[in-house]
């Protein structure tokens, strides 16, 4: 008997401020001319760090992915392995690009992590080269700006729209079906 494998369809490519490009294998869930949705089954655990607590996302959970051409920033939302909601992160970027074999982004190094209860802190700060009010000629801060007035409600959406739309159960055969 074979066992079929599924593969992934799509390549999200992260090009880092210093460069460095990062890339990870997706499957498309949806697309549009200026929006996309990924998932990616997360291989390794990790965590992150705050001055607050540690976030862990263990290996068998899985990311959706969220990309938007018209906005200074991506969404990656994390359900563990039974499909429960582990957090959230943003990124603030710029150039967004969404093709069908490929989604490529400039990381702009400032994240906000956001915690199962809904609190949320911004990262890496100390990773800037200059003051963040200097940084890119303002665009982060700014961003930043309009990213946290609009979080709760933006990810509120997002989430019960992910919930419908990409209910645990139809993620099942992505989630199992390759390796």
């Amino acid at each position: 008997m074979s066992v079929h494998t599924i593969q992934p369809n799509i390549i999200e490519r992260k090009i880092c401020y210093d460069a460095k490009i990062v890339e990870y294998p997706c499957f498309l869930l949806q697309k549009d001319k200026q929006h996309a949705v990924l998932f990616h089954k997360i291989q390794d655990s990790f965590s992150m760090v705050t001055d607050q607590t540690t976030l862990t996302i263990p290996v068998g959970s899985y990311t959706l992915a969220y990309y938007w051409e018209d906005r200074p920033y991506n969404l990656y939302t994390w359900r563990d392995k039974n499909g429960h909601y582990l957090g959230a992160y943003f990124n603030i970027v710029k150039n967004t690009s969404i093709t069908d074999s490929l989604i490529t982004f400039e990381d702009l190094i400032i994240d906000v992590l956001v915690f199962p209860n809904g609190d949320w802190s911004i990262l890496d700060e100390e990773e800037l080269p200059v003051a963040l009010d200097h940084f890119e000629k303002g665009y982060v801060r700014q961003s930043l700006h309009l990213l946290t007035n609009e979080l709760d409600d933006l990810l509120m959406q997002i989430l019960t729209e992910g919930k419908t739309r990409f209910g645990h159960e139809s993620l099942f055969a992505l989630l199992n079906g390759y390796g």
